[in-house]
């Protein structure tokens, strides 16, 4: 049988019957594995679903992931080189960008010129991209939505940890008996991860607590067995309260905290000049006393508690911080 060629996500492939393809959504950060049946070569749509075996998603795959398929042959799909409106060859475009680039940085200089790229390149585009603009060009004026996105949490991890590696995977989300999620709306962000765990609050009900906190309500609050409404910019104030309350409970691990860790006693110092009560967080959060004292008692009294923030917490002037703030409370406290 002779192959036939055809173009599927950009890249040729030689089709000589339908196959199934193994690979990755590309929206959000979740991560979900699907499975991309290729068709006939005039087919209109490829067929898209969850791969059961991926350990992100096991088969689930929310509205978006689903409808990827959809996207291949799209009439609003760009699949050539544009200029002003008119198709042109790959070289013409290059030629184009080159000439513009090279007249810029001869008459401004190479800092007259910036790179803006995006979570939809690959580690190895990022490096390529910083090689051109940094060792090529000779600018440093290259950025991502990463900054934006991620970078307050890259910075809070490397301060407490020395790396940026979160130590934590899903798995650990639905064994957790305490579930903190702050300034996260995943039921519409990361929604296969809220299904996840919604799965897992339905079957345990009342032995696993989840609290949201949040400016606003949202659908995630659905699952949550307390909804903390906090003032914009307080994150850091709630969690130095439980910090200090921890401490006073006897909930903390000094042993641990002194063999392992630095600067704890000074920090306490900072925490408590923010919230140095329950009275004193509740106010300034705009939290009723009983709803601070709910969460800070959950948080310590579970063996198995985990926090996990999004968004909410990350595109802030402070985020590092905030970050931090839970971070202090996870490596202070005491575990039965």
């Amino acid at each position: 049988m002779t192959a036939k060629q055809t173009v599927i996500g950009g890249v040729v492939m030689s089709v000589t019957e339908a196959a199934e393809i193994r690979t990755n959504c590309a929206y959000c950060g979740v991560g979900c594995g699907i499975v991309a049946e290729t068709p006939a070569i005039d087919a209109e749509v490829i067929a898209v679903s969850g791969d059961s075996l991926h350990p992100a998603n096991l088969g689930r795959l929310c509205s978006k992931g689903s409808a990827l398929g959809e996207t291949v042959h799209h009439e609003n799909r760009l699949l050539y080189s544009m200029l002003n409106g008119n198709r042109v060859t790959w070289d013409a475009a290059l030629t184009d960008v080159v000439s513009r680039l090279q007249s810029t940085i001869e008459q401004y200089g190479p800092q007259s010129v910036a790179l803006y790229g995006s979570g939809q390149l690959l580690t190895e585009d990022y490096y390529v991209a910083n090689k051109l603009m940094k060792g090529f060009v000779g600018s440093a004026n290259i950025d991502t939505n990463s900054r934006l996105c991620m970078a307050s949490t890259v910075a809070g991890h490397k301060r407490a940890f020395g790396t940026d590696t979160v130590p934590g995977c899903y798995e650990d989300l639905e064994l957790a008996d305490c579930l903190v999620l702050v300034g996260s709306n995943m039921a519409w962000c990361h929604p296969v991860l809220f299904q996840r765990i919604r799965a897992v609050k339905q079957a345990r009900g009342d032995r696993m607590k989840i609290i949201v906190i949040d400016l606003r309500r949202t659908d995630t609050c659905d699952i949550a067995d307390l909804f903390l409404p906090i003032k914009p910019g307080t994150d850091s104030v709630l969690f130095n309260g439980l910090l200090i309350w921890l401490l006073e409970q006897e909930k903390v691990d000094h042993a641990y905290i002194n063999q392992y860790t630095s600067g704890f006693y000074r920090t306490l110092e900072l925490a408590r000049v923010t919230s140095p009560t329950v009275h004193a967080v509740s106010e300034k959060c705009g939290l009723e006393p009983e709803a601070v004292e709910n969460f800070y008692r959950w948080f310590a009294e579970n063996d198995r508690s985990v926090t996990a923030w999004s968004q909410g917490v990350n595109q802030s002037s402070a985020g590092t911080d905030k970050v931090n703030a839970i971070i202090n409370c996870h490596s202070s406290y005491a575990q039965d």
